[in-house]
């Protein structure tokens, strides 16, 4: 029973909350650059590779190891996308937005921390570890970006999110550095288990992510107020909203001729972040330095890539910037898959630190204009961070299966490029029918 007492009105825009709401930020972050990007995926096939030998077992299910590792990601994202409706609509109803927030925070960071024992003897370990941290991550995300709408004005949204971000960069770098400084110098430290640098390294995510997300559970409010409507189905309620979202958009031609092109767009996406370093080391023979300061230089690059997708888009607009994007993205698939050495690999790497963020941010913000401005933007949001976490559960689902298939990581990067086709035929017909539309709109008096 929640007390009374305890329910005071959430003032919008105030700072110290405002604060303690972007440090979370700064705080799950390592978990992507470290865990879902660089270290994590480097030792994992080291652990599970012996000499040409990469087939491992899961409790007596044999498979390739980047197999299992592929579908470890596309698991965790297909039960975020499944249940995150469900958790968002208890949190609205019984106004225990936070706890929610914190579970999976926890669940996220102990799973972390859990990788410490994980080694060629504990591979069922290290993928539960990691399928239980990827969950935390991005079930911690669905409420966290829930909160913004509550702490803040709608005129500061943008500036506070955008804060929020800037300082994730700061933080999963910051903490990157630190590790490679013991991963690639551990006689400085007088370290001969080479397996300790990287151990220790998911223990740091561990220990930062859990010591600052409490300064953000500290300061945003205990209990937002609940959403008791009237007949409403609490188990339901986030699956009508999102079905209701799908109905409306239906019946938006445009919306959904983007939404269409915006899922095989994420398909290959994503899946080239999460499977970049893997590929690296595993089809390029990439040593640790050469891999883990590439990816890093790749974060360095993505904000330049942003800020000039962001002047481009203003010039020629968001969809056309968008179809030079996804040619750029099937240029660098081609560019994987001819590539055989760690110049090739780098030259690729830096085109796609160009293209990461400027995307990601481009898709987002072109989704948020194409809506009408009477409906429900939090609902359509939703809709559209289930989209983007289905895309994902697809791109790595096919990832793994292409190659426990082919025996090739090099043939699942062919079918990234059918996806990025797909995304551009259907870009492109969205330009013609905006186009087309505004002649029409031109031609009427």
């Amino acid at each position: 029973m929640i007390k009374l007492s305890l329910l005071r009105p959430i003032t919008k825009g105030d700072k110290k909350v405002t604060r303690g709401w972007v440090i979370y930020d700064f705080a799950n972050s390592v978990y992507q650059l470290t865990i879902g990007s660089t270290i994590f995926p480097i030792y994992y096939n080291a652990v599970t590779r012996q000499g040409d030998i990469d087939t491992i077992s899961f409790f007596g299910i044999k498979a390739i190891n980047t197999v299992f590792y592929s579908w470890s990601i596309a698991i965790s994202y297909l039960l975020v996308a499944l249940f995150s409706p469900l958790f968002s609509s208890i949190a609205d109803y019984t106004g225990r937005r936070k706890l929610f927030m914190m579970i999976f925070t926890w669940l996220g960071a102990f799973s972390c921390g859990m990788l410490f024992f994980f080694n060629s003897n504990t591979i069922e370990l290290g993928l539960i570890a990691f399928t239980l941290a990827t969950i935390g991550y991005g079930g911690s995300l669905v409420f966290y970006n829930s909160f913004l709408p509550i702490i803040a004005e709608p005129a500061d949204q943008d500036r506070i999110s955008a804060r929020g971000y800037s300082l994730g960069y700061i933080g999963g770098v910051t903490l990157l550095i630190i590790n490679l400084i013991f991963v690639l110098f551990p006689g400085f430290f007088g370290i001969t288990d080479e397996s300790l640098p990287p151990r220790l390294a998911f223990l740091t995510v561990f220990l930062w992510w859990i010591g600052f997300s409490r300064i953000t559970f500290r300061r945003l409010p205990k209990y937002t107020f609940g959403k008791r409507e009237k007949g409403a189905n609490v188990i339901l309620k986030g699956y009508q909203e999102l079905r209701s979202v799908f109905n409306q958009v239906m019946k938006m031609n445009q919306l959904k001729i983007y939404l269409i092109g915006f899922f095989f767009m994420t398909m290959g996406l994503l899946t080239i972040m999460f499977m970049a370093a893997t590929y690296g080391t595993k089809e390029l023979g990439l040593k640790d330095d050469v891999l883990i300061a590439t990816i890093l230089l790749i974060q360095l690059i993505g904000v330049l890539g942003a800020w000039s997708f962001a002047r481009v888009s203003g010039r020629i607009g968001n969809v056309k910037t968008l179809i030079f994007s996804i040619i750029g993205w099937i240029l660098i698939c081609i560019g994987a898959y001819l590539i055989q050495g760690a110049t090739g690999f780098i030259v690729v790497a830096l085109c796609v630190g160009l293209l990461m963020g400027g995307t990601q941010a481009l898709a987002r913000s072109t989704y948020s204009k194409m809506l009408p401005e009477t409906r429900n933007h939090t609902s359509f949001f939703s809709f559209y961070d289930v989209m983007e976490k289905i895309a994902t559960v697809g791109g790595t689902f096919s990832f793994g299966i292409i190659e426990a298939i082919t025996g090739s990581m090099r043939f699942s990067v062919l079918a990234i490029i059918t996806f990025f086709l797909i995304s551009l035929v259907f870009m492109l017909f969205l330009l013609s029918r905006q186009q087309k539309d505004r002649r029409l709109q031109v031609a009427i008096p």
